[in-house]
């Protein structure tokens, strides 16, 4: 049996701002990635991302980009959290989805999958729900009124 979970939100921004937001590096490093993003979301791309909670730069691969729709990216779980793949790489998978609304708001899914059924993994799982959500309420924060909600929050 695989765990996961999906999150969402609604900003009060169109689709098409939102979804910049995630894809432009320069724009997810003003509220996301404290530590920096690098590299546009394309498909096909192998971007990084880095936190200053967590250092290192994350290797991020994009799957698929679907403009204003759909997202999806594989990235590396702890030792243990999920199975490896047949490169030996244990990577889950992330999508996120994009919803116009009728009163101009944008509806964001995050969904994360692919961990395994163990202590490790479920904890992992927990670990990224919680970095998820910061990350959708960081960008409202962010879109809805020029805040950096993470700034000065791990360091």
């Amino acid at each position: 049996m695989e765990t996961g979970f999906t999150i969402s939100g609604r900003i009060a921004r169109p689709v098409a701002q939102v979804f910049g937001a995630v894809v432009d590096p320069e724009q997810l490093s003003a509220y996301f990635t404290t530590g920096g993003a690098h590299g546009w979301l394309e498909k096909g791309a192998t971007v990084t991302w880095d936190f200053h909670d967590f250092p290192g730069a994350f290797p991020v691969h994009v799957i698929d980009v679907d403009q204003d729709r759909r997202i999806v990216l594989r990235w590396g779980a702890p030792e243990g959290a999920a199975a490896p793949d047949a490169s030996g790489e244990r990577l889950t998978t992330v999508t996120m989805t994009f919803e116009p609304l009728a009163d101009g708001r944008t509806l964001v899914r995050i969904s994360e999958s692919g961990w395994s059924e163990t202590p490790a993994g479920v904890k992992a799982s927990y670990g990224n729900c919680e970095g998820w959500t910061g990350m959708l309420c960081a960008m409202k924060a962010w879109l809805e009124h020029g805040v950096r909600l993470r700034e000065g929050f791990y360091r």
